[in-house]
This record gives C-alpha cells, structure tokens and sequence, in this order.
C-alpha cells in the first residue's frame, strides 16, 4: 500500500515516544502489503475496525488510534488522524 503521509506518523512519535515502535511497525507491514479488501486488511491487522468510511488501527496496545481512508482499488491508504486513546473517546473526530 502506499501511505500518504508518513509524516503524520513521525509527528506523532515524536510527541508519544511510547508509540513510535508500534507505529514503525504498522507504517512497514502496510507499506510491505497490498489489501485488495477489509477482509484481507483484517488478517493481518484483526483489531482494525470500520467506523463510516474510515478505518481505525488500535496501535501500540491501545494507546493510540489511527484513522485512515483506504482506497483498495489504487492501493492507497490516507492517514487522517493518530489520536491518544482518549482524544478518540472523545469523538471530536468524527466531525
């Protein structure tokens, strides 16, 4: 898949140092791989869910989530937002 952009990730890590191992790894397995479907995505990332449009990755055991918009067909994924796990309790994303 080709994510765009990686630079929220490094963003992220630098302000949550806790995640920037997790986060590495997500960026490299879904940079490695091609989804055609959720269902494939799933396999590798079983705790991934879909919320509307999105896709929201539990990352580093739950302490941050991240949002993406996946294009299956382009095989492109789209980084909206990573959030603590409490800034994505509090839904604001969903606006």
């Amino acid at each position: 898949m080709h994510v765009i952009t990686r630079r929220r990730l490094l963003e992220f890590a630098r302000e949550h140092p806790d995640c920037s191992s997790a986060l590495d790894s997500w960026y490299r397995i879904v940079k490695n791989t091609s989804f055609d479907t959720f269902m494939q995505l799933r396999q590798t990332f079983p705790t991934a869910d879909r919320v509307g449009k999105l896709t929201v990755f539990n990352i580093g055991g739950n302490k941050a989530r991240l949002i993406a918009a996946i294009h299956y067909s382009t095989h492109r994924l789209y980084i909206r937002r990573i959030l603590t796990h409490a800034e994505y309790d509090t839904e604001d994303w969903k606006e």
